[in-house]
């Protein structure tokens, strides 16, 4: 007897336990007929199949889905998310996503990249999260930009609207950490004893108020580092909770649909390839995605 997961590791259906994991989240791994959880035990009397191919299948394109170009050259594209569509699938018959529309149009960007259902996603972007996401149609190009993210060579302006009044700016520095109990969530660790044993990351957020609307504040935020929700667990932290986001503690927005917030990657400044000057002081291509349609009615209406 041993656990499914196992089993499927020791007989080569995948290649690790995570992607053993994977495949049984997936609803394609059976045991006697019918799907199954990933801790349930099996025996040399259970028949165990797996239903579709154990190697990663490629990004389908899913031409019915709408996407809107916001930049493209030979290496990179720049596209503009909706609110609520994810970036990449997680399952294997998931086609709804933003990279199964990027597929559909740029066939190429499904070779690029080490891992084949995100194709040559360079970031993702939060469900929830509107705006510009940056896809490499080359692997130079990809290699390019995920260097340029790393190094903080790639400036992100979002627009958010949070609960409170913002006076002044603010810059938000505390560690974040996983949630030692949700997994959807992320933390604040303000004390260093426990920011180690949680292996708490280093984290820089920038934030400006921009106006004020009824009881919210429309304001910038620039990320410097680029860290798991790492907006919006700051921003809750500090006292203001983006609208919307019920997970950490935001205010529900009648105008906004379930799962949706207020958070939009309204930016980019990415550095040219030959560029000598960093992207902040103008060397660089410069990337606006237009406020999602649901976000402007959400300010019309005085953040209700």
């Amino acid at each position: 007897m041993e656990r499914l997961d196992l089993y499927l590791v020791r007989h080569g259906d995948a290649v690790s336990r995570r992607r053993a994991r994977d495949l049984i989240g997936a609803g394609v791994v059976l045991v006697n007929g019918r799907r199954c959880r990933k801790g349930r035990t099996v025996t040399a009397a259970d028949t165990v199949e797996v239903l579709v191919p154990t190697a990663p299948a490629a990004l389908a394109p899913n031409s019915d889905l709408a996407l809107e170009i916001l930049y493209r050259d030979q290496d990179i594209l720049v596209v503009n998310k909706p609110g609520l569509l994810p970036c990449h699938p997680l399952r294997y018959d998931d086609r709804h996503t933003l990279m199964n529309a990027v597929a559909a149009r740029f066939p190429q960007t499904t070779d690029v990249g080490a891992k084949p259902q995100e194709g040559g996603l360079v970031h993702r972007l939060d469900n929830g999260t509107s705006g510009a996401v940056m896809v490499a149609l080359t692997e130079a190009g990809f290699a390019r930009l995920r260097a340029a993210l790393r190094n903080n060579q790639i400036v992100r302006s979002y627009r958010t609207l949070v609960q409170g009044a913002i006076t002044h700016s603010l810059e938000l520095d505390a560690p974040i950490a996983h949630h030692p109990r949700n997994r959807r969530k992320m933390i604040v660790v303000h004390d260093p004893r426990m920011a180690a044993k949680l292996n708490a990351r280093p984290a820089l957020t920038i934030v400006k108020p921009l106006e004020t609307v009824g009881g919210f504040t429309l304001a910038e935020v620039i990320p410097r580092t680029g860290n798991r929700h790492q907006i919006r667990v700051h921003l809750a932290d500090a006292g203001f909770p983006i609208a919307g986001d019920e997970l950490y503690g935001g205010p529900p927005i009648a105008s906004l649909q379930p799962g949706r917030f207020f958070l939009h990657l309204a930016e980019l400044l990415i550095p040219r390839e030959h560029a000598s000057a960093p992207a902040s002081e103008g060397g660089a291509i410069t990337v606006v995605a237009p406020l999602a349609t649901d976000l402007c009615n959400c300010l019309t209406r005085g953040g209700r």
